[in-house]
């Protein structure tokens, strides 16, 4: 049966789980069938058809208010045209006889009711359709077809007749035209069958949907072709906007499609995500992938941010972003996890540092729902661009305030006279404190005292040094503002939790 000439098929069962199996049992579209309506009793059925105008019905025989046998006498007297199929359990054959007399087509017992014998009857049922006739004969070879297809691209092996193959593929070359469905509500299938012998001078296909979300086209056509397969591709999606359409390599055996499938049309939909302004997309449209980039250094950046040095941690994490967004390969829900990783972590460490969070704790889940849903890197990327500027606005709001202003001025004085031999008493002259309220109002103020901050700083520093390899341990020590090396290598290990010389070594293994 062609896409446009569907078997429209009402089922009539009081057992919503009868009714869910009979929708399952087979690919109705693919077959050639569609499912309009469905209904728990024949007088339902009844007030459904004018609206349905179904040309199948699959009804149950026994059923309250009114039963299959009844719905059939009144549907062949009303609606002689509509072919009815009947389900019996063993025990009812004399309703399912008196039905036949009423002149239903077929009739399937319950414990025997499978996909096979479902299908059996729909096929006998549109047969004896007029306007589905002259396709009865193709229906058995597109089944045969259907099944091979279904087979290899869930990774069997297929034995299949090698001329039936033939005589429907008769053409030198294959490929896969993949069309993502999530966004779309249109009947797509056929708009792309129709569209084929408009673009392509000779071709074969079967349409395949193995994930409810990708619709699929087999594409058979000889080599000289090819062209005219990314010409109706190209041409469908400037038509179609909002469409996406990737297409496979080509192939030269039915026997590839398993591999094809797996290995390169559903890695390009993946891809998809990375190319928003594309909705044509195939492997030669590809560009070359960045060198690897390092794994994000969650670390690092939790101890810039508790040091307080915001813009340089969100330059880097924003540097990461602008990396992974080019990485095409990252799988999806990987790059999305990310970005909620990110979010969660900025919000904790900016309430663990005493920061007013209260807004951005009731927006994150709001940005964790955006991101899953977001249908591409560049809205993913803008939905953390706007997460770091609420961030930046939090930050700013409390540093905002006279105190903290007094207290960023002391730490931005630290950071940059770290290697001096500076004390809390010199610092306290440069601000014009007391040294004693001075100690007071930096502990109450940073959660942690003079000393501390002063040689968290050397020591992060002394870190980096060491990681770069080009100096000595203990021309580091004298470096960082530590005059006595022993006591540089003491306090080193108890904020790193290992010696310099360890931790070096350890940096240079990974």
């Amino acid at each position: 049966m062609t896409v446009g000439e569907r078997c429209r098929t009402l089922i009539v069962d009081d057992e919503m789980l009868i009714r869910q199996g009979i929708k399952h049992y087979i690919d109705w579209e693919q077959e050639g069938f569609l499912i309009v309506g469905e209904a728990s009793n024949g007088q339902e059925a009844l007030a459904l058809i004018e609206s349905t105008n179904p040309h199948i019905i699959i009804t149950d025989i026994v059923m309250p208010i009114m039963d299959g046998e009844e719905l059939t006498r009144i549907v062949k007297e009303k609606y002689p045209q509509i072919e009815i199929i009947i389900l019996s359990s063993f025990g009812e054959f004399d309703y399912v006889r008196s039905t036949f007399q009423n002149g239903v087509v077929d009739y399937i017992l319950k414990p025997k009711l499978d996909a096979q014998n479902l299908l059996k009857a729909l096929k006998t049922a549109s047969s004896r359709i007029p306007a589905f006739q002259k396709v009865a004969r193709n229906t058995d070879a597109r089944l045969y077809l259907g099944q091979i297809i279904h087979k290899l691209v869930s990774g069997y092996e297929a034995i299949y007749d090698m001329d039936s193959v033939l005589n429907a593929f008769p053409y030198s070359q294959y490929c896969l035209l993949g069309v993502d469905l999530k966004t779309l509500s249109t009947d797509i299938q056929s708009k792309l069958e129709e569209a084929i012998p408009h673009y392509i001078d000779q071709a074969a296909h079967y349409s395949f949907q193995f994930d409810q979300n990708i619709h699929v086209l087999l594409l058979n056509v000889n080599k000289e072709n090819m062209d005219q397969v990314i010409g109706l591709a190209s041409s469908f999606a400037e038509a179609n906007p909002g469409i996406s359409l990737v297409l496979s390599e080509e192939f030269i055996e039915l026997s590839q499609i398993g591999t094809i499938y797996k290995e390169n049309l559903l890695k390009l939909i993946n891809y998809r995500f990375y190319f928003p302004h594309k909705q044509f997309l195939t492997k030669r449209d590809l560009p070359e992938l960045p060198i690897k980039q390092e794994s994000f250094n969650l670390d690092w950046f939790t101890e810039e941010f508790k040091l307080k040095n915001f813009d340089e941690a969100f330059r880097y994490l924003l540097e990461h972003v602008g990396l992974l967004s080019k990485s095409y390969t990252t799988d999806v829900y990987e790059y999305k996890a990310f970005f909620g990783n990110i979010i969660f972590n900025i919000t904790i460490l900016l309430s663990n540092m005493e920061y007013n969070v209260k807004e951005l704790e009731n927006a994150r889940y709001s940005y964790f729902k955006s991101i899953e849903d977001a249908g591409n890197a560049d809205e993913a990327a803008a939905l953390l661009n706007k997460f770091i500027e609420e961030a930046k606005t939090c930050i700013f709001s409390t540093q905002s305030q006279p105190d903290n202003l007094n207290m960023k001025k002391i730490m931005e004085y630290i950071r940059t006279h770290y290697a001096e031999p500076i004390t809390l008493k010199d610092v306290a002259k440069q601000f014009h404190f007391n040294p004693s309220y001075l100690s007071n109002y930096f502990s109450t103020h940073n959660n942690e005292g003079f000393i501390e901050y002063l040689n968290k700083i050397r020591i992060e520093e002394a870190a980096k040094l060491l990681i770069q390899g080009t100096v000595s341990i203990s021309e580091i020590s004298g470096l960082v503002g530590y005059s006595d090396h022993s006591y540089f290598c003491k306090v080193f290990k108890k904020i790193k939790g290992v010696s310099p010389s360890q931790y070096k070594r350890k940096q240079t293994l990974r």
